[in-house]
């Protein structure tokens, strides 16, 4: 591809989030062999560019975030600066839309859609007019499951230009000392060891998961920070559950608590968990997933009694129902495991997700090409 691909999204790493990652690894797949740049809000008022995975990065100035979009009035410039021979922009973001509109973008165009702006009702009669613009300039709009495609309002009025691309996840390499690191852990927390990692925020379900907890008989690690730390923590009390629940905060490297568990749960309760990509990560390092059967692509990502157990949401019963089945049942959790591990290399490589990806670039950009040859 001849020109430079411009990727938008709300943060890039060390930010930590599904959609940081994914863009991450996208960016990372493509720098191989096209000219990549990526445009995020930046961490203070005071842009700054960075090298990193093959591409150029720019935290664009931020002044404060307003329901969770970062303020950044400078977005529009930076891509006017660019001239890319493609963007692709990753939303929820709706100070994306803004830049789109704003600069008068009018080239080929891309959209991961990851999830509908849920809630913010008085962000959205602000922004509802520039995302829906930007929507009907997308040449095409992705999708991560079909299950998600066929439940969106948001994308039903553009579905004819949507197409299906699962997220792919790179998996690190396990380092040589994982297995004291983990050994360590187990001798801190013991045998019987949960897992659950996300932001601790209402969707992620995490209070239901913590009165399973009283049915339990195990000790739950839980990775994350956010808004509802100190409510949970308390939660974790009311509930008697604190001796046996481990707030970690944030761990930038999970390696030796995926080795020390024996289960990973997922128990988000709403469609704002468009796919979890989290569970990619544990299924590759061959742990069984509990997730919720939510109207999004969660459940096809960790197949019901393929490699997990997928439950109601808000359910706290048959959280800890699933849970205890597979404590009680080792050959049960080494079986589903196992078949998380292949469909994840089989399903969600990040080779798969770039052949995709680039190959929808392509069908874009001949797209065009073919309607201004119909045009001269």
């Amino acid at each position: 591809m001849q020109g430079t691909i411009v990727q938008i999204g709300k943060y890039y790493p060390p930010h930590i989030g599904g959609m940081e990652t994914h863009i991450r690894d996208l960016v990372s797949g493509l720098s191989g062999s096209e000219d990549v740049r990526v445009i995020v809000a930046g961490d203070s008022n005071r842009g700054r560019i960075d090298h990193l995975d093959g591409a150029i990065i720019t935290r664009v100035p931020t002044f404060g975030v307003l329901a969770s979009m970062p303020i950044t009035p400078t977005l529009p410039w930076e891509l006017m600066k660019v001239k890319p021979a493609l963007v692709h922009v990753h939303v929820p973001h709706p100070a994306a839309a803004f830049a789109i509109v704003l600069a008068r973008y009018r080239g080929p165009l891309v959209i991961m859609h990851q999830s509908d702006t849920l809630g913010r009702k008085y962000l959205k009669k602000i922004s509802d007019p520039f995302v829906n613009a930007m929507m009907r300039r997308a040449d095409r709009i992705i999708v991560a499951s079909e299950r998600y495609l066929s439940s969106s309002e948001e994308v039903a009025p553009f579905k004819a230009r949507c197409r299906v691309i699962p997220m792919g996840i790179n998996i690190d390499k396990e380092r040589e000392d994982v297995g004291v690191e983990s050994a360590k852990v187990v001798q801190e927390y013991g045998q019987r060891l949960v897992l659950a990692v996300g932001r601790l925020v209402s969707y992620k379900g995490f209070i239901h998961l913590l009165e399973a907890m009283r049915m339990v008989d195990a000790t739950l690690m839980l990775v994350g920070t956010g808004p509802l730390d100190a409510a949970l923590k308390q939660s974790a009390q009311d509930f008697g559950v604190s001796h046996k629940v481990k707030f970690l905060g944030r761990v930038d490297d999970l390696q030796k608590y995926y080795r020390a568990s024996s289960i990973f749960v997922l128990p988000s309760v709403s469609r704002a968990e468009a796919f979890g990509l989290v569970q990619l990560e544990a299924m590759a390092a061959g742990l069984p997933v509990v997730n919720t059967d939510l109207n999004s692509g969660v459940p096809e990502v960790s197949l019901n009694g393929v490699t997990g157990i997928t439950v109601p949401p808000e359910n706290a019963y048959s959280l800890a129902q699933a849970i205890n089945t597979l404590l009680e049942d080792a050959a049960l959790r080494q079986r589903m495991g196992d078949a998380g591990k292949v469909r994840v290399h089989r399903e969600f490589s990040p080779r798969l997700m770039i052949a995709r990806t680039m190959k929808l670039y392509e069908e874009v950009l001949l797209e065009r090409q073919s309607r201004r040859s119909e045009t001269t």
